[in-house]
Order: C-alpha cells, then structure tokens, then sequence
C-alpha cells in the first residue's frame, strides 16, 4: 500500500507545499528496510522489531533519528545511492547515534513518543527540519525557536566521529564493505561549501569535517577485503528503488527505462505507471503478467489489490487483498489496504476487526485511522470512531483538533479502560503541547 501519510500539518495531499513532511508509507518497500538493516541491528545490539526504518517524502540528502524506536531517511537519498551498502552505511551511522546514547537528551521531551500524540508531538519537529523552516514545526509542537530545533536535531562534531567509527564496526562485524561509508560521505562533502539555505539538512545537523572523512578513509582501508553482497539485500534494493521512482518520475521517463523488460521489478514499475498515466487495460494486462511471474509473492497481490481499489473495481481489490493477507497475515500495512477494501463494499465490521489489527501493529499510519474511524462510525461505535480521529490528529500534530474528539471520545467510552486510557493520553498531550506555546 503505498502512501503519502503527513506528519504535522493540517494539508491534503492534493496541495501539499514544499514544507509539508509526508512519510511514504509502503509494506514492501519498508519490508525491505527491516531486511537490509537486520545485519547492522544485530550488530549494534538494537532491537530490529523495536526500531523502525521510515522512508520520507524529500529529494533532500537527509537521514535522522529521534528516538530509538526509528530511524528516518529521505527518498532523495536512497535514489541517489549507487549499491545496497550504501544505504546499509547510512542505517549504520543513525544506529551507532541510538546504541551510543547520544538521544539521551531528547528522550526527556519525548517520553510519550510511542502513543500517537507524542509520536505526533515529535515529529511536527520534522517540518521545520526538513524545509529550512525550523520555525513552523517547533512552533506546532512546543514553541521553540528555529536555533533550539537545530540543537534538538543536531549532534556535535565528537558524536559525529563516534558515529562514524561505530557505525564502521557495525559494518564490518555484519560482513559489509566500510568502504560504502566513504563514498556517502563523498555525497556530502561538496554540500559544505554551499550557502545555508541551499545546503541538504544533513549537512547542517550532522557537521562535516576533513579529518572526519580521513578517518572514515582510514577505517576503511583497514578493514579492507572481500564482501559479498547478498543477492537478497541486492534484490530489495533495487525493489526499493524501483517503486520510488515509478512513483516519484514521470510515467513516460518509468515506461521507456523498462522498454522490452519482463523481469518482476520491471513489471511492477510498469504497472504502477501504466496506473498513473491512467491506462487501465495496460495496468490490469501488466498486473496479470507479475501476478503470475510471482503467484506467492504478497507484495504483489498487495499492489495487485491497491491499483484495482483506485480503479474503483473494487470487488477484486478485495479479493486481491484477501490473497496478500493470506499470504502475509501480520502485515499492517497490507492490512490496513484490506480494510479500507472492505469498506468500499460496504462489510463495515470485517473492516472495522481487520483495521483493528492493523492498528494494533502499527499506530503510525494515518489512513489506516481514518479508515478505522469510519468502520466504527458504520458499526455505530461513536467513541471508538472519535478516538479514532483524535488519534489521526495527533499524528499530524493538530493537538488542538486531537483534544476536540479526544474529549468527545473520553465522554462516551468506558471510564477507565484502554481506549478510554487512550484518549486522555492525547488531552494530556495536547495539554502539554499548549503550555509549551506559552
């Protein structure tokens, strides 16, 4: 399912400007995420089901943390990579940033980043992060200036270097060449010699240095010696890539680069850009091709079931669906698509368990609590459908919209359970938020 879902601003997606932030939100492409990242987890000793990989929306050069529970980085930068390492060296450097404790210092503004208000309250910082605007998010989230965000996301030159070196370790003990840590910072290097406001943010809250990029050099050197690339990290970085760009380039540029080829990464940027153009015979003809090149693949029945749900043919988005589902039955994000599925045919409480169980897996996806909280209003669950929406808001970092149907939701659910529980945590982030302003 693959999704635009904003952080923090109070936007559609029709009219987002350069300053909205958009996570985009896909299972197969993050499932390759977790696949890549896995080696460097284990080797940082961090939890890979505990720390999520989210791509973002931005052609900027940027990777960041927040807290340990994820590591984000720009779309921009993924497709500027040459080879799997590469990205792999950048998972390194954020993790060494988490497993060396250099967050320590955010964790107490953030202590309920794992609700949905707070994840909501964290990430409107991102606004002004990723756009040179650092004003607008902090002042959405707690009122900072634009110099406090830069020292909320910006690390000093020694973590910088402890980053590297760990990260260089990470590396190596996973069995991946250290020397793709050089070439990213080769990315970087020329950035520092532009004006500030043209500089890719990387560069501003991760301080570039000679002797940095010596000692990567250095490292590398030394640690010099055959690293194979395995086929299936290869494999998802080119699926990863892949899918970007068939979203991100214009359908013409995707359709003449795939000319005459029919393996399975071909066919899917195929289809999704016969989708965009729209040409729907060439997209179901193209979707029947990789259905059956790859028939117990859930990602593909998964994008099999998005495209025909656009398309409005929704009974056999559902039944495509269906498959993915049973093929893959604890991903969120697929089911959060056989959710919104069902509620195009009108199975409302169908819906309504099976966007429950994506949410329960995965509190971050905004449409998946958009789509709940209309499941539940056709059940008739009003409180569950108002905390529903307050949840989404807080997302997007509207705590004062949040705090509206969190009260609502807080009046008509059961005192003292969890959804009640639930919804006073979004009135206390809200609350909290409000004083921060003052």
């Amino acid at each position: 399912m693959w999704a635009k879902v904003i952080l923090a601003c109070a936007l559609c997606i029709a009219a987002i400007p350069s300053y909205a932030v958009t996570l985009l939100r896909d299972a197969e492409v993050e499932r390759g995420l977790r696949s890549i990242a896995q080696p460097i987890f284990q080797a940082a000793g961090l939890s890979a089901s505990r720390t999520k990989i989210l791509l973002v929306d931005n052609q900027s050069l940027n990777a960041f943390v927040i807290d340990g529970s994820a590591i984000f980085i720009h779309s921009g930068l993924i497709m500027r990579m040459g080879r799997v390492e590469e990205l792999q060296a950048v998972i390194a450097h954020e993790a060494a940033h988490i497993a060396n404790g250099h967050l320590a210092r955010r964790a107490a503004n953030f202590q309920n980043a794992r609700t949905a208000a707070g994840i909501g309250t964290a990430l409107s910082l991102i606004v002004g992060a990723a756009a040179g605007s650092p004003e607008a998010g902090a002042a959405a989230a707690v009122g900072s200036s634009g110099s406090a965000l830069r020292r909320f996301f910006g690390h000093t030159r020694a973590e910088e270097s402890s980053a590297d070196q760990s990260g260089g370790r990470y590396m190596v003990r996973a069995g991946i060449d250290p020397s793709a840590a050089v070439d990213v910072m080769r990315l970087f290097r020329g950035q520092e010699a532009l004006n500030i406001g043209r500089q890719d943010p990387y560069v501003r809250t991760h301080p570039l240095t000679r002797d940095r990029i010596r000692a990567l050099e250095a490292f590398a050197a030394g640690n010099a010696g055959d690293y194979p690339t395995p086929a299936l990290n290869a494999a998802w970085f080119e699926i990863i890539q892949g899918k970007i760009s068939a979203y991100s380039r214009a359908p013409s540029w995707t359709l003449r680069r795939t000319r005459g080829q029919n393996d399975h990464v071909a066919l899917m940027r195929q289809a999704i850009a016969h989708h965009r153009k729209p040409d729907r015979d060439k997209t179901r003809a193209t979707l029947k091709r990789l259905v059956a090149k790859a028939p117990d693949n859930p990602y593909v029945h998964e994008l099999d079931g998005q495209l025909k749900l656009e398309g409005r043919d929704f009974d056999a988005a559902v039944a495509a669906y269906g498959r993915a589902v049973r093929l893959a039955p604890n991903e969120p994000l697929i089911l959060g698509g056989y959710g919104r599925a069902l509620l195009a045919v009108g199975q409302n409480a169908k819906a309504r368990d099976t966007l429950e169980r994506a949410r329960a897996r995965d509190p971050l996806d905004g449409r998946i609590l958009r789509d709940l909280g209309t499941a539940y209003a056709k059940t008739g669950n009003n409180g569950m459908a108002s905390l529903s929406i307050a949840e989404r808001y807080a997302l997007r970092g509207r705590l004062k919209d949040a705090a509206i149907h969190a009260n609502r939701a807080a009046g008509l659910l059961p005192r003292g359970s969890a959804p009640w529980q639930r919804a006073n945590d979004v009135l206390a982030a809200a609350k909290t938020s409000e004083k921060g302003k003052r």
